[in-house]
């Protein structure tokens, strides 16, 4: 089986993609660009930062609608099996993430009520602290009782705990605590870039041992000096598997349809983004057009069949099936 056909073939699963968080259709149409490179599911953001829960809410709706009114090319998932239902019929599986616990504050209700809007992953923090736990960029000081509560509701309600922007010492807290596959849905290996927002190796492994997978992003400046060439990516994919296995890697490309806007809001919230971490505009990110390229790299590394299709979605369609109710 020649690359291209290998990729064609597989279940390749992209953990989370931005789309500006506006009730508006702008961006959406681009969801195309996943199916056209071979894609079967995307993990839709819906709330990051500071994001409140009635924008949340409104984003949701929103862009449920536009998938729902598209049933020839898109499927809303409620379940593992309907990724496999999209890659046979040709369609893009649509689940949504939110990134940190901003949106759900006190009220551990909204979680199910997320859930059942299709949110199948959450943030513990982002970049910053909350009620819930530290952030990368902050001083964390670990998991709250309140963030311990929330991952009890989570393993409860099958939402799947992640810790990409989350501080260390809270992401040791919750695999401790976790009775299920945690992730990082979109993180990359800190030996190879030292940036706060990428993972140290004891982080890697403790999310293996709890059975999860680590999702590397294409951020250049988290690959490396804003590199977004694909042999670098493949190297931070090489890196996590060597220090763990094949098994616990996959992709969260982390891909921004709007980068003007986010120039823009990098802008307004400095204390978000700081300038001095390379949160700067020409940020480079690896497309999802490049996902083929990726497939071909893993064969020429000798990967075998089975990893890269680990790699490529298997390991998070895993973490579904185990997490998911």
């Amino acid at each position: 089986m020649t690359p291209a056909e290998l990729h064609a073939d597989a279940i390749v699963w992209d953990n989370h993609g931005c789309l500006p968080l506006e009730a508006d259709d702008r961006f959406l149409p681009q969801l195309e660009r996943y199916r056209n490179a071979g894609v079967s599911f995307v993990s839709l953001n819906v709330g990051d930062a500071d994001v409140p829960y009635d924008q949340v809410m409104a984003v949701l709706a929103f862009f449920r609608n536009w998938i729902a009114a598209r049933p020839e090319d898109y499927i809303l998932v409620r379940r593992a099996d309907d990724v496999l239902t999209a890659k046979r019929e040709g369609k893009l599986a649509i689940a949504f993430d939110i990134e940190g616990m901003i949106s759900v504050q006190d009220d551990l209700s909204r979680i199910a009520g997320f859930y059942d809007l299709g949110v199948r992953w959450m943030l513990m923090a982002y970049n910053k602290n909350n009620k819930a736990g530290g952030g990368c960029q902050d001083e964390d000081a670990g998991l709250t009782p309140l963030g311990a509560q929330i991952c009890d509701e989570m393993d409860r309600v099958g939402t799947v705990k992640c810790l990409s922007h989350t501080g260390y010492r809270t992401a040791r807290d919750v695999f401790e605590r976790t009775k299920l596959p945690a992730i990082f849905s979109h993180s990359n290996a800190r030996a190879l870039r030292d940036h706060p927002r990428n993972i140290p190796d004891d982080l890697i492994t403790a999310c293996a041992a709890t059975g999860g997978v680590i999702g590397i992003n294409g951020i250049g400046i988290f690959l490396g000096d804003n590199d977004n060439r694909i042999e670098t990516m493949i190297r931070h994919i090489d890196y996590v598997a060597s220090l763990t296995s094949a098994a616990h890697v996959g992709i969260g490309l982390d891909f921004m349809f709007d980068m003007e806007g986010f120039d823009a809001l990098m802008a307004e919230k400095g204390h978000m983004w700081p300038i001095e971490y390379g949160y700067k505009p020409g940020i480079k990110i690896v497309p999802p057009e490049a996902l083929p390229k990726l497939t071909e790299g893993m064969v020429c590394l000798g990967y075998s069949e089975p990893d890269i299709r680990g790699i490529l979605g298997e390991n998070f369609l895993r973490v579904a099936r185990q997490v998911w109710k």
